[in-house]
C-alpha cells in the first residue's frame, strides 16, 4: 500500500541515496506534446541537498526536453526503484529549474557532487526539484537486476570535448536548442564551465 511522507529523510532518504538508476518524467502544457521519461545513472551525480530538495546533473546528450518541458512549466516527478532488496518504488513529484553555467549558483550547487568532474561528461546544467508530493509503493512486480557497474562510455565520448567544441556539438543536433515540440531547450551558445575555487 502507498504512503505518503512530509519530507525526504531518514530510511527514504537512504533508500534514493542507495540507488544507481532512477528516472525523470516531464511534459509540455500542450496535450499533444511529447511525454518525456528519462534513465539517470553515473554513482555521484544525484543528491539530496535538505528534506524538500533534489538535484542532478544533467550531461550532454541528443536532446534537451527535460530542459525545454522545465523551462516551459517546471513540473517533473522523479522515480527510484529497488532492482535488489526489499521491493520499493519512490516517487518524488514537484517542481524542477535548469541552474545553467553562467548561473551564481552553479558553484554552490556543483559542491554537492564531489565525486563527478565536470569537464569529462559535457556538464550542460544542474537539475535542481522541490519536493511537492513524496510517496512510495511496494514495487512487487519490478524485476531482480544486478548493478554491474557505471558505463564509461559517456566519459569516453565527451572527456575529449572543449566547451567550444561542445558548443558546436549541441549547435548541430537539432533537439537542443529546440525541443522536439518545438519549445526553447538549451541556451545556446553553451557559456564556459565556471572556474571552481
Amino acid at each position: 500500500m502507498g504512503k505518503s511522507y512530509e519530507r525526504i529523510d531518514g530510511r527514504l532518504r537512504a533508500f534514493i541515496e542507495a540507488q544507481h538508476i532512477f528516472f525523470t518524467a516531464t511534459a509540455p502544457l500542450d496535450g499533444d506534446g511529447t511525454v518525456n521519461l528519462s534513465p539517470k545513472g553515473l554513482n555521484g551525480s544525484f543528491a539530496v541537498l535538505d528534506e524538500l530538495t533534489v538535484a542532478y546533473l544533467d550531461f550532454a546528450g541528443s536532446n534537451a526536453e527535460t530542459v525545454a518541458h522545465l523551462r516551459e512549466n517546471g513540473r517533473i516527478t522523479l522515480m527510484w526503484c529497488a532492482f535488489d532488496g526489499p521491493p520499493n518504488i519512490v516517487r518524488v513529484h514537484g517542481h524542477g529549474e535548469p541552474v545553467f553555467r553562467d548561473d551564481a549558483r552553479w558553484n554552490e550547487l556543483m559542491g554537492y557532487f564531489p565525486d563527478i568532474d565536470p569537464t569529462t561528461h559535457g556538464l550542460r546544467a544542474i537539475i535542481v526539484v522541490t519536493a511537492e508530493k513524496i510517496r512510495d509503493t511496494c514495487g512487487y512486480a519490478v524485476p531482480f537486476m544486478t548493478y554491474d557497474g557505471d558505463r564509461p562510455l559517456h566519459a569516453s565520448r565527451f572527456a575529449r570535448e572543449t566547451d567550444e567544441s561542445l558548443d558546436v556539438y549541441f549547435q548541430k543536433k537539432e533537439d537542443i536548442a529546440t525541443s522536439i515540440d518545438g519549445l526553447p531547450g538549451l541556451p545556446l551558445p553553451l557559456p564556459p564551465l565556471p572556474r571552481t575555487a
